[in-house]
This record gives C-alpha cells, structure tokens and sequence, in this order.
C-alpha cells in the first residue's frame, strides 16, 4: 500500500520519525569524530535508530544534525509514502511498482522561503559558525556535504540539475566539490562555463526533505529533473525560490543552502579527501578537486545539517535497496518471468535474485542481466522463490545447501565497477581501469533434478507470512 508522504520539509520528516519511537537525541556530542562514530554505532544496531543532535560541544546553542534519516526499511518506506509496516520485500516491490508508474511534477515558484530567515553574505560568511562533522578519523576534514544536493545550470539548455556530491569544508567561505568523475551531470555542466573561461554559478543544498534526498541520488537521465522527480515521489510540487545570488532555483524549505561560484578548475584546486567511502575503505588519498567561493550562506532557525556519511557495510544510505527494484524492473523489461524477488546487501556490493525455475537456463539468463547491472558489485547469486532474499541468513542457506561450487559458478571478467573499488590495484587506477570481475552464483536446486531434490522443512513465505498475521502481535515487546 503507497500513500503521500506526510512531510514538506526535513523538520517535518523528524517528527514523523519521532511519532513511530525511531529517534535518539544525542546531547553535547563533538562535530569531530564523536557525531561520525554515534551515528555509526546507532546504524549497526538492531534497531538503527534516527538520530538528532544538539548543543555541540565548542559551538554555540541553535544547530542541529540529523543522521541515519532512511538507513532502515522502515524509515525509507516512510520517506517513500509506502506503509513503514510492510516486510522488506514487499516494501522494494510497492516501491518498484511505483517507480514504474511514477508521475513527476514540475516545481513551482514562491516568492518567501524559510531557508532565508538569516543570511550573511560577503565577509559575513563564516562556516566554522556550523557544526560541520569530521566523519572518519582520516578524512580530509570537515564534510558539510554528506548528504546534500549540489544544484547548477546548463548554460545551453537551462536545465536544472540537482544530485548528491559531497562537499569538505577548506576554509571560512571555501569548499570542495567532488564529482567523483568528469562523466558525472555536474562535472559536465561545469565545464562548459570552465570551457569559455567563466565561473560555474552552484548552491550546496543541506538538510533537503527525504524525497529530494533520495532524489539526488536516482541515475536520472540527462535533461531530467530532480525536483520532478521528488515532487513525484510526495505526489505534490516541490517549492523553489530563485537565489539571491545565483539564481538558481532552491528548495523554499531547505536548511542550509551554501550560494556561490565553482572556480574554473585549472585556474584553482585544492586537495579533497581522503574521505571514508560506502565500501568502508578510503579508496583514494587526497586528489585536486574544484573550488566553490562561498558568497552567501542562508538559514533556517535552528537548522538541521542532513548527515548521511558513508559508512561500513551493511550500513548504508537507505534501508531499501532502490537500485535491486532497478534490477527487479531490468529483468521483467528483458522477458524474465517468474522473478518473485530482488534485493542487494552489503551496500549494494551483493545483488540477489529469487525467481521460479520455469526451463533449464532460466537462473543463468536472470543472473547475467542482474551481473550487467549491479555497479560496483561483486557477487550476484539467484535462488529459488522459497528463499526470501532481503535475508542474508536464508540466502547462505541456499548457497550452502543448493549450490556445488564446482559446478554452480561463473565468472564474468571486465564488468561495471568505479574507481572508489578498493580490489583494483593503485597502478590500474592510475591508467584508468575501472573493471573488475563478477562471480555468479546458481543457489537454485538444479532444474535437471528438481522434482527429487529434497523437500525443505521450514514454512513457506506465504505460511510465514500468514502466521505472522495471526500470531506475530503475540511476538512483539509490550
């Protein structure tokens, strides 16, 4: 079941989280290394609480840190306007079904927005007024840009491009933009104002509502929108207001929104990183990194600095794994029947696939589109429809009781992955290889043989399921 998000604003995003009993306040913490290490200890825990921060020690009274915003399914179900209750996979199919049916909606214009309560501009700029964390004990710095959007311009098209990079904090009114690489939208749009010699008019969006947040971090298409995409998702117009320096157009009720100007990167650089990635490693010592000359910083009172630091697996961003529905939809798109399940673990390095064996070939024919599009990851196994694949407990079970591996795996050589990937060796990298290899594994019961492989004793999904319904308040703490 999908309703409309209740939310316009992260604020109001908190209060929700705090309605359902998901959310810690943390007193006093330390922006450096202590709101990183609180944040990854809340996410390891069974039930990865939501997290608001107050009060820092050395800052004076008056911001706040919300982290761990969407890192369990309920809490991203509840971003999504999908029923925080359902159980994991049925939450990634209501989402994929929606995905699929999603009807963007244009933002509109206001002339008031709430980020503008205060401003300082020019020499009043000072970002060591905000408690900006230090994430992991060998970052480069301070990253006010964990979780926030960085909005530009084409200056050919007009088209608004609004996603997520993160931005380290070098001085009073200067950050870093890390695009990760040159192919991405914004690294595009950027160099063609570098192109003719101009600096790139940009905002860094911090503390956006959930829909946005996610937004940001969709693979839409070039000329697609992401406030589009967000109003879709809230099933009503995100509010924008132009800013006053850049003119771009903001999101009315956001927290934090930096206005500058991204420097022309061969005219100025400075080290960015090394920074802790979502693979739990720091994949690249510091690298030069483009420029954004802070001219304004605008305000909400009392504002809230949206966190979402990458962290270890099976930590990550979202407690739905939106790219497995991506996969799910790959594969009904290319003619795979009867797949009943997706799911991707271990921050989304793991891609599962659970299906109903119609033909022999049918596990390989399913596990070779997922291998072709799971980004970075490594392993891709495919079970049968009795095997829930959100639970890594039940899909080693498949592995270890269904498959043999002299017979049950494949290896595809030279496939998707990234220069964050920390198996590739410092000397490929530096001559761009950006490939690695991809094990599948067949943890299905072998076709040939089905009707006399032994019968499983536990309940099926669909009697688990039942009984849970019937019995399963009798389970839960008073």
């Amino acid at each position: 079941m999908s309703e409309r998000p209740g939310y316009d604003d992260l604020r109001e995003y908190v209060a929700q989280v705090e309605k359902l009993g998901a959310l810690r306040k943390i007193d006093a913490a330390d922006p450096y290394l202590e709101v990183g290490a609180v944040t990854e200890l809340a996410a390891g825990t069974a039930d990865c609480p939501a997290l608001l921060f107050d009060n820092f020690k050395g800052f004076a009274p008056g911001f706040r840190i919300f982290t761990n915003a969407t890192t369990n399914v309920q809490r991203a179900s509840l971003a999504l306007g999908i029923d925080p209750n359902l159980r994991p996979l049925e939450a990634l199919k209501a989402w994929m079904q929606r995905r699929g049916t999603l009807k963007p909606l244009d933002p509109v214009s206001v002339t008031r927005a709430a980020f503008l309560e205060n401003s300082d501009r020019g020499e009043a700029v000072d970002l060591g007024r905000f408690p900006v964390p230090h994430w992991h004990r060998k970052d480069g710095g301070p990253y006010i840009g964990s979780g926030s959007l960085v909005v530009m311009r084409d200056p050919e098209t007009g088209w608004v491009n609004a996603s997520i990079y993160r931005a380290q904090v070098h001085a009073r009114n200067r950050v870093t933009i890390q695009f990760d690489h040159m192919g991405r939208h914004g690294a595009i749009i950027a160099r063609k104002y570098w192109s003719k010699g101009r600096a790139c008019p940009v905002a860094v969006v911090n503390g956006e509502d959930p829909a946005l947040f996610i937004s940001g971090f969709e693979y839409l298409p070039e000329g697609a929108s992401e406030y589009s995409f967000a109003g879709g998702i809230k099933q009503r117009p995100v509010e924008v207001c132009d800013g006053p320096i850049t003119g771009l157009p903001l999101p009315a009720r956001a927290e934090i929104i930096l206005e500058g100007m991204l420097l022309p990167f061969d005219d100025q650089s400075l080290p960015e990183g090394p920074f802790g990635e979502f693979t739990g490693y720091y994949a690249n010592d510091a690298r030069p990194a483009p420029v954004m000359d802070v001219t304004g910083v605008h305000y909400r009172n009392d504002p809230i600095l949206l966190g979402s630091p990458p962290m270890k697996p099976p930590r990550f961003h979202f407690g739905l794994p939106f790219r497995a529905a991506s996969i799910w939809s790959n594969l009904e798109m290319a003619g795979v029947t009867d797949v009943v399940g997706a799911w991707q673990h271990v921050s989304q390095l793991m891609t599962v696939i659970a299906l109903r064996q119609r033909y022999d070939g049918h596990a390989k024919r399913a596990a070779l589109i997922a291998a072709a599009n799971s980004y970075m990851g490594r392993l891709v196994v495919v079970v049968d429809e009795d095997v829930d694949p959100s639970n890594l407990a039940d899909v080693m079970w498949a592995i270890t009781t269904r498959s043999e591996p002299s017979e049950s795996v494949d290896i595809v050589r030279d496939a998707w992955s990234s220069a964050l990937d920390p198996r590739i060796p410092p000397d490929m990298k530096q001559r761009g290889v950006t490939s690695h290899s991809k094990m599948i594994i067949n943890a299905c019961v072998p076709f040939a043989w089905k009707s006399q492989f032994p019968h499983a004793s536990a309940l099926s999904p669909e009697e688990l399921a039942a009984t849970e319904q019937k019995w399963g308040r009798c389970l839960r703490p008073e």
